[in-house]
């Protein structure tokens, strides 16, 4: 006799769903999958890309802010110290307007079939990692040439990429459900993501943000991220603990928020996208 499954809308308060959405983990790694295949499917330089990407964008801030600006980088060589950050950041900067932008990308899926809806920003996230593991072998070649040893602080470096993963991840929750209702969410993603960049400490070290902003700035997770990445590999000066506290327990809060409120709007993606 076959089993009948009840579907359900959230209630008010709906729960996480991850039960859920681990009985439907193997449709979660198709949809990335096939994200990564549309990316590189029809491309000339195809995975090349995920290597030019931050080289490219090295040698342009070496130039213009390192040579020309002669923006201080710690006592690190420049082109390392902003290698480590972009590396970093490709990963940040990709899984944000991706997720964000997913939910709506993959309308004609959301109305011809149910689904666990968090499913697709998680895709759209996890197709993300390989960029980040090849631009990761690039950093290497470029830690190997400055002669740079990596020490016991290296150990931490997963746990700063986490953070950046997951403040991208959380800020896609909120973004990607508004998407669905407001169209004009899109053209802002671009604009939030260049804005973004030039708040984090990517072309600059944060010794140069004045002390009266400190505590503000430190709500920038990717600050703290960025900070944390270039000590595990580089050995820079760390992040303030306070800082590393104060991005942990904001990236939680707007998860927490988004997970709920995309699970509480996901019941209408069909209707109005």
């Amino acid at each position: 006799m076959s089993s009948v499954r009840v579907i359900a809308p959230p209630s008010r308060w709906p729960s996480p769903g991850l039960g859920e959405l681990w009985h439907f983990r193997e449709l979660v790694y198709f949809l990335a999958w096939r994200d990564v295949k549309v990316r590189y499917k029809q491309t000339v330089l195809g995975v090349a890309w995920a290597l030019l990407q931050p080289l490219l964008n090295m040698v342009v801030f070496s130039i213009f802010f390192g040579r020309l600006a002669g923006v201080p980088s710690d006592g690190l060589p420049y082109p390392l110290f902003v290698l480590t950050a972009l590396v970093l950041w490709q990963i940040f900067s990709y899984s944000l307007t991706e997720a964000s932008a997913s939910v709506v990308a993959n309308e004609r899926l959301i109305t011809r079939v149910y689904f666990p809806r968090l499913a697709i920003p998680i895709a759209a996230v996890l197709s993300a990692l390989l960029d980040f593991a090849i631009s990761a072998v690039i950093l290497l070649f470029a830690l190997v040439a400055y002669g740079v040893t990596l020490s016991w602080r290296a150990v931490t470096a997963p746990a700063f990429v986490a953070l950046a993963i997951l403040a991208a991840f959380s800020v896609a929750l909120w973004l990607s459900a508004l998407n669905v209702r407001y169209r004009d969410v899109r053209y802002t993603l671009g604009f939030v993501a260049q804005l973004w960049l030039f708040v984090t400490p990517v072309a600059y070290p944060a010794s140069l943000v004045p002390a009266r902003w400190a505590l503000v700035y430190s709500l920038n997770p990717m600050a703290a991220a960025v900070e944390g990445f270039r000590w595990a590999l580089l050995g820079a000066p760390p992040p303030r603990l306070g800082a590393i506290v104060a991005s942990t327990i904001g990236v939680i809060v707007v998860f927490v928020t988004g997970l709920l409120y995309f699970r509480r709007t996901e019941q209408v993606f069909a209707d109005v996208i």
